[in-house]
């Protein structure tokens, strides 16, 4: 096999396709994945900055948001520039250890992401439900506890698709039709047994986007008969941005591959990795009264040190 060693079935890399039968466009397509990108990372990194300076954003919503951020920037940043690195220079070859470390960060933070949302939802409903016990129950000692175990949940469930991966035999060539290293993607190219793979991969979106849901579902129920602030609405479209393509993602590379085209697939396999990064700070900063007005004063804080 092309850069396979034989005796043990492993590839030394695997060579990332793009998008299969869209090869001539790839320059057209990274147009408006760079412009997304570089709105994600400006966006995201501006979030971040802005609720670290200004002092009235030091709130629990707030540390949430710029943990959202900071995984939005990550997670686009882990396969981002290496797409488009296959777009603009055809730089398609990517170590087997490297595909397995891409692979591993971007299921790790798409689960953290959700489980950061989780997180938001709890803020709103503890917010709301118990305004005058807000500041006494999410202390900073309790959003470190709680971030750091959502943290350690994401990584623990997604080491065993490495794990899975790094010992499967692979005899069916190394070309991945994708523009990163995705599980199943990987998974396709063995010639071994990857029902445990399929089963796993179910288990672990259940357990983390189903449990998610199922809590971000039962905060908002409570809060829906509350008053449901401006803040709700951003959380409830930053769900929306992130769950509908996921879902979507995941149950057509298992269910829906006979039906619709592969580049499709690939499509929305990348637009729900970046769809997320890029829209979320636009939709926080719209819609949040004390992100606007932090940064008018930040803005204009940094014109008055310019003009001395």
């Amino acid at each position: 096999m092309h850069g396979a060693n034989s005796s043990s079935l492993t590839p030394r890399y695997f060579i990332l396709n793009g998008i299969p039968g869209l090869e001539a466009t790839h320059m057209w397509i990274s147009l408006p994945f760079t412009v997304m990108y570089i709105i994600a990372v400006v966006g995201n990194c501006g979030l971040i900055y802005l609720i670290s300076h200004e002092e009235t954003l030091h709130r629990p919503m707030y540390y949430f948001l710029a943990l959202l951020s900071l995984t939005d920037f990550s997670g686009c940043t882990s396969f981002v520039p290496n797409m488009l690195c296959i777009f603009w220079f055809s730089l398609k070859e990517i170590d087997f250890n490297a595909c397995l470390v891409q692979m591993f960060f971007i299921h790790m933070l798409t689960a953290m992401e959700s489980g950061v949302l989780m997180l938001m939802a709890l803020d709103r409903y503890v917010a709301i439900c118990y305004p005058l016990r807000y500041e006494t129950i999410l202390t900073n000692t309790v959003i470190i506890k709680i971030s750091l175990a959502t943290f350690n949940r994401s990584v623990s469930l997604t080491i065993p698709f490495t794990f899975l991966l790094k010992h499967l035999p692979y005899c069916r060539g190394n070309l991945v039709h994708h523009t990163y290293c995705d599980h199943m993607s990987v998974a396709k190219l063995s010639c071994g047994n990857i029902k445990i793979n399929v089963i796993y991969g179910l288990i672990a979106v259940i357990f983390i986007a189903g449990f998610d849901m199922f809590c971000i579902s039962m905060s908002y129920t409570t809060i829906i008969r509350a008053v449901v602030n401006l803040t709700c609405t951003s959380h409830i479209c930053a769900i929306v941005i992130t769950y509908v393509p996921a879902f979507f993602n995941f149950f057509t590379r298992r269910f829906g591959e006979r039906t619709i085209p592969h580049h499709v697939h690939i499509f929305i396999a990348n637009l729900y990795l970046l769809l997320p990064p890029t829209l979320n700070p636009i939709v926080y900063g719209v819609k949040t009264k004390q992100i606007r007005e932090g940064m008018i004063r930040l803005f204009f804080k940094e014109k008055i040190k310019i003009m001395k």
